[in-house]
């Protein structure tokens, strides 16, 4: 099946949404269908994500992840651009569920850095690109790049990154968790000055604003399964140039930025499960294994920060 958005340019607000499971850890399959429905409904977003962090991709085998891609373009597909991730530590693994992503109707692809190169990436960071070169020799969709902390080991180094933007013409942006503002500038700067524009994306959730005046060409996060509006309008502000309506909203969406992208920090997706479940918007808050469910008082403070977002009413907290 070829993308039902051909010449799809990754760019705007591109939420990841979220995978709900059942008390007995299989997928929610009926909630999932209405979670996509209330992300896909906001308005002045480009295209959703999935198979992604967002959606516990580590913890779907590649049948699930088929099975998900499915669904999420049953129901949205006929409106909205899907984004499918490519998560394995090998290359042969990737272009296999690149392949699949492509012919099941996706019109973009993630790309995650495979983790065995953690340790020494920074001498070899061709073993990096080559897993995007044989991904992008097998299908012909545009390539989002994961760009991941120096911390982690996994990092483009961005002369790598013009390289492939050079090499690559599917290679069309850049998901930025760099985790440094002014390697994220410097990012967007470079990439998006090339004569064969590399959109960035911010992921710098915990500080969004700043990461959008300074150009961004858009932001692709997984709180934007909870918060899709406030990012869509702040990101319109912003391109608007109406930096105090830009200013109140990141003021709105900073609680919920803290008590999302606490420590530890892999709870993240964990606490917006949580955060769906207080709004109304999700049964229960399953998790899979490592993961574990969130005790009460970290709930009440997700809670606190629903509520000072505007998004939760007092009362409607006091009654949980």
């Amino acid at each position: 099946m070829p993308a039902r958005f051909p010449g799809f340019e990754p760019r705007g607000v591109i939420p990841a949404v979220l995978l709900p499971f059942q008390d007995d850890l299989s997928i929610d399959e009926p909630s999932y269908r209405a979670h996509l429905r209330d992300v896909g409904a906001v308005r002045g977003i480009t295209a959703v994500t999935t198979n992604a962090h967002a959606s516990e991709v580590a913890s779907c085998d590649p049948e699930e992840q088929e099975r998900v891609l499915a669904l999420t373009l049953e129901e949205l597909g006929d409106r909205l651009p899907v984004v499918n991730g490519v998560y394995a530590d090998g290359t042969l693994q990737a272009v296999r569920i690149a392949r699949r992503a492509a012919t099941g109707g996706a019109s973009a692809l993630l790309v995650f850095p495979p983790g065995v190169l953690a340790r020494g990436n920074a001498a070899r960071p061709d073993c990096l690109a080559d897993h995007v070169r044989h991904i992008a020799a097998a299908v012909d969709l545009p390539l989002i790049v994961f760009q991941y902390p120096a911390v982690t080991g996994l990092t483009w180094p961005l002369d790598t990154l013009v390289r492939l933007a050079e090499e690559v013409p599917t290679f069309r942006a850049i998901k930025d968790w760099c985790n440094d503002p002014a390697l994220a500038e410097r990012h967007i700067q470079v990439l998006q000055g090339l004569p064969r524009p590399v959109h960035v994306l911010s992921t710098h959730s915990a500080w969004l604003f700043p990461s959008l005046v300074t150009g961004a060409a858009g932001l692709l996060s997984g709180s934007g399964s909870v918060i899709a509006e406030l990012q869509a309008r702040l990101f319109d502000s912003v391109q608007a140039g109406d930096m105090a309506a830009a200013q109140a909203l990141a003021a709105r969406i900073r609680p919920t930025a803290q008590a999302f992208y606490a420590e530890p920090f892999f709870d993240m997706h964990n606490r917006m499960k949580e955060a769906l479940v207080l709004l109304g918007r999700l049964p229960r808050a399953v998790v899979r294994p490592p993961l574990k469910k969130i005790e009460a008082p970290e709930i009440r403070r997700i809670g606190d920060a629903l509520v000072a977002a505007g998004l939760l009413a007092p009362a409607r907290l006091a009654a949980e």
